[in-house]
């Protein structure tokens, strides 16, 4: 078993700090957090640029821990949702980014493929999630509800993703900065 890198253990330590500091800039208000979805910031540039191994970890622990030391999100069901959604997020947006590059397809395609795809996968998740946490509680699931949670209101955030994550890629590629991964053998 290969030991992990200092580099990328510290720019993974980084991730998650800056994920359990990010949605301080929300105020702490769920309904804004909801909408901007600051947790899975951190989340995706961390398996872009150091794997989606380490991507799954910091999402699966960030909506915990935060929990944990910060009270919000609320631990059930919040945080245990968001600890699968984000743990996809990490997973398929680093395991898809990383199989693109090695296609030789091009870096911009590989992003937003990459990104997109793991939202809707990250989606597919938290609904299996919801629907066993309402099945184990015995309490109903609306798929409105799902629906209104998970896309209409997380709109200004998806488009945030959208554009911010492909920018900062780039802009540290342009800043020579080595943000393509190296061959995995995950």
């Amino acid at each position: 078993m290969r030991k992990p890198s200092v580099q990328k253990l510290v720019l993974t330590a980084m991730f998650f700090a800056i994920g359990l500091m990010l949605p301080f800039l929300t105020g702490q208000i769920p309904q804004i957090g909801r909408m901007l979805l600051p947790l899975h910031l951190p989340v995706f540039l961390c398996s872009l640029i150091v794997g989606w191994p380490y991507g799954l970890a910091i999402g699966f622990l960030l909506p915990l821990v935060r929990s944990l030391l910060f009270i919000m999100p609320a631990l059930y069901p919040t945080a245990v949702e968001m600890a699968f959604e984000l743990a996809a997020y990490g997973f398929f947006a680093g395991f898809i980014y990383n199989r693109l590059l090695a296609l030789k397809v091009g870096k911009v395609v590989s992003l937003f493929t990459a990104l997109i795809a793991a939202m809707v996968f990250g989606r597919i998740v938290f609904l299996i999630v919801r629907v066993v946490l309402c099945v184990l509680s015995g309490s109903a699931f609306d798929f409105g509800v799902f629906l209104a949670d998970a896309v209409v209101n997380a709109l200004p955030g998806i488009i945030m993703q959208i554009v911010l994550v492909p920018t900062m890629m780039l802009s540290l590629e342009k800043s020579r900065i080595n943000t393509e991964p190296t061959q995995r053998n995950y």
